[in-house]
């Protein structure tokens, strides 16, 4: 009869580790977290419990390193903390719960980890990066995501389809953001200029996600006129055909009056 509720709502969810794994790693891990989540389900430990950790080892990660400088560091923890997303979900198909709460949880604490990540950028760069241009990006980084985010579930409550990908997702925010961040974090190691990679990056997602909205924005305007339209239309059909069995009875009133008109004369 299909999958239980439980095996589609927190795997529908693009999370962290889903964004940064492709399907053939998520598959891999999965097989590998696989017996990890299993001796978690025995101990009692909850999926809700995994996400939350998860998450706070992303902020910890985000927020400890970034604003130091430590890119590379930063992201090696927030990577170890992406497989949270993984087992958190294959946990949930293992106890065969209810995802509905699962999949509210783990888009609500998402937004919380961009924000964490993109956070720590900015007071990077607030700091002693000291470079205000980029601390601005980073800022808006963060903001456009949770909007770009926001026009879909919105969009969707009011009952549209929002049939768009758009350019920059949060797949691509976070991939570009986190390797150009680790790969930034080798300076310290002594790579000479790999240091300029992350605000390239941060450029790149600052745009991709600005052109993302407007394509949502227009998307749901779209879609909007569209709906109304629709609705338009079927309104008018039944007050058309009201109309035209008004006009009938009319005239079935006009020709009886007709009738009785000639009988009188006769």
């Amino acid at each position: 009869m299909g999958q239980p509720v439980a095996s589609r709502g927190r795997a529908a969810t693009p999370t962290l580790g889903k964004a940064m794994l492709n399907k053939y790693a998520r598959a891999f891990f999965t097989r590998v977290l696989t017996p990890f989540a299993a001796f978690l389900v025995r101990r009692g430990v909850s999926p809700d419990t995994v996400t939350l950790l998860g998450t706070a080892g992303v902020i910890a990660g985000a927020l400890v390193f970034y604003p130091r400088g430590e890119f590379f560091w930063g992201t090696i923890v927030i990577t170890l903390f992406v497989f949270s997303d993984l087992v958190d979900g294959n946990m949930a198909r293992q106890l065969g719960r209810s995802s509905r709460w699962g999949a509210f949880l783990d888009s609500t604490l998402d937004r919380v980890a961009d924000g964490a990540i993109f956070g720590g950028f900015a007071l990077w760069y607030a700091g002693n990066g000291d470079d205000n241009v980029l601390c601005a990006v980073s800022i808006f980084c963060l903001t456009s995501g949770q909007v770009v985010s926001y026009t879909k579930a919105r969009g969707e409550s009011i009952g549209l389809p929002v049939a768009v990908n758009g350019l920059v997702e949060r797949a691509e925010r976070l991939v570009i953001s986190l390797v150009a961040a680790g790969l930034a974090g080798l300076h310290k190691f002594g790579v000479p200029g790999i240091q300029v990679l992350l605000p390239i990056a941060l450029w790149i997602v600052a745009v991709g996600s600005l052109v993302t909205l407007i394509q949502r924005v227009v998307t749901v305007r779209r879609e909007s006129a569209e709906a109304e339209a629709a609705a338009g239309e079927d309104a008018q059909g039944p007050a058309q055909e009201h109309e035209v069995q008004g006009h009938q009875v009319q005239g079935h009133e006009a020709r009886g009056s007709e009738a009785r008109g000639s009988e009188a004369a006769k």
